[in-house]
């Protein structure tokens, strides 16, 4: 018995669904209910707007005794495995109640298909499921055009080319029973499929898509060698020949660790007073930082070749560029309000992983949080083959709450170092036989401490390596 239970879905809002009744978002269905029925309501949402159903409860929403949701949980996966084409979902989460154990599934807004069960499409209008008219069937196929790339099996790579390790780490995160083959796991998420046709001597074996690849892929750049991150940090407002690189490769949420941790590395930290109190502060809120990044990994274009993702730090911003324009219906106008997923599968794994909220996208919260940090809000604009993201920073008030004083005051700086921040004011940059000219009388070993203690405390900025270094204010 699967007693391994981590809803992500907290307890309060479980209740205020199940007391809230069935509406054109929330389904209720029976612990019996057939994997058919399921199906019938997870492509209704789909259609829709997307929504939530939980297993094991009532028509009215009462949880019922004795349901063994094991057996439920894997019921519902195999729902969605029944629908045509297949439904990508985060997993099911099995969540505790007063009454006992139910199974909930999360059905995303925006997928990028028409779902049926047999030829049967269904829609969602109030607590009710429904045929789609035609003209509705109609105006949702060409709004929904998507070829499903990350769907498509990658040429030459077998599953010796997924990393079984990454693989297992997945299915322990989303607590999946202990018995639950790996192969179906990645079948239920498309991460695998089955290929067109069968091999030479007749066997048939799964491969991975171009979504397992990314996601669990032992070597994702063999195939796909734009599937990466080119992170920079400029000096100044405008590129440069001084910049600090670091391509970011491997599987994509490897990708979203390193990311994450240049731009942590590479922007300034300060203080700001509040009222009599100095607090700590960062150029960007974490979470802000970590959604956009999120965002452009899981909502690219990766059919699209010869360009990556390009992560952009200035003195005054950060920028995020993804390839590919806004996919389906969704505009810079209403960028707000509508959804839609070009990428289900890896959406559906980054989701149960807890990089993607399970109903919605974020930006909203960055927004949110911007504003909490006193920060503009996100730019965000669509170029002619891509999409990018601003935020802008709060500039040299960061570190001193007076314009006027020196950014380094109250840092704790022995007078040598403020004399090579000076040069370095003056001049540009410094090296270290510059800075041995300053303090001649000093050891090459305390120079090197003295500069690398200022990289450690985010004033200077190391630009090269060995006898090519020197050192530029961050």
């Amino acid at each position: 018995m699967w007693t391994r239970r981590n809803p992500t879905i907290p307890t309060p809002d479980l209740q205020a669904l199940l007391a809230g009744g069935q509406q054109e978002r929330v389904a209720f269905l029976s612990g019996k209910a057939s994997a058919r029925r399921i199906t019938e309501t997870l492509t209704a949402l789909a259609n829709a707007s997307g929504g939530t159903v939980i297993l094991g409860v009532t028509a009215k929403g009462t949880p019922q005794k004795g349901v063994a949701v094991d057996p439920l949980r894997e019921r519902a996966v195999e729902a969605g495995l029944l629908a045509d084409p297949p439904l990508i979902l985060p997993a099911p989460q099995v969540v505790e109640t007063t009454r006992g154990p139910v199974v909930v599934v999360q059905v995303p807004p925006g997928l990028p298909h028409v779902y049926s069960l047999q030829g049967l499409y269904l829609t969602r209008t109030g607590p009710h499921n429904r045929p789609l008219t035609t003209p509705e069937l109609r105006r949702l196929l060409f709004e929904r055009t998507d070829a499903g790339f990350e769907r498509l099996p990658v040429p030459a790579a077998t599953l010796d080319d997924l990393d079984l390790a990454q693989v297992e780490r997945y299915l322990r995160h989303i607590h999946a029973p202990p018995d639950e083959e790996p192969v179906q796991a990645l079948l239920a998420r498309g991460c695998v499929t089955w290929p067109e046709a069968p091999g030479q001597d007749g066997s048939q074996e799964v491969v991975p898509t171009v979504a397992g690849v990314l996601l669990f892929g032992r070597d994702p750049q063999r195939f796909f060698p734009n599937a990466e991150i080119i992170c920079v940090r400029y000096p100044g407002e405008k590129m440069s020949d001084e910049f600090v690189r670091q391509d970011v490769q491997g599987s994509l949420v490897e990708q979203i660790r390193q990311a994450e941790a240049f731009v942590v590395s590479n922007m300034r930290r300060g203080m700001r007073l509040s009222g009599m109190a100095r607090e700590e502060s960062s150029e960007y809120p974490i979470p802000v930082v970590r959604e956009a990044i999120v965002n452009a990994i899981a909502h690219r274009d990766y059919a699209i070749r010869g360009e990556g993702i390009r992560l952009l730090m200035f003195s005054d911003r950060l920028e995020i560029y993804s390839p590919g324009r806004l996919p389906g219906h969704v505009t810079l106008e209403n960028i707000l309000e509508e959804r839609y997923s070009r990428n289900e599968a890896i959406v559906a794994v980054l989701s149960d992983l807890g990089y993607i909220e399970r109903l919605g996208y974020g930006i909203d919260r960055m927004i949110d949080a911007m504003a909490a940090a006193g920060l503009p809000q996100p730019e965000f604009q669509e170029t002619a083959a891509g999409f990018r993201v601003i935020l802008r920073s709060a500039g040299e008030s960061l570190v001193s709450p007076r314009p006027e004083s020196q950014p380094w005051q109250h840092m704790f700086l022995n007078p040598r170092q403020e004399q090579a921040l000076a040069y370095v004011q003056m001049h540009g940059r410094i090296t270290n036989s510059e800075y041995q000219r300053l303090v001649p009388d000093v050891s090459p070993e305390t120079i090197r401490r003295d500069l690398a203690d200022l990289v450690a405390k985010n004033l200077l900025l190391r630009i090269g390596e060995k006898r090519a270094t020197y050192y530029i204010l961050k």
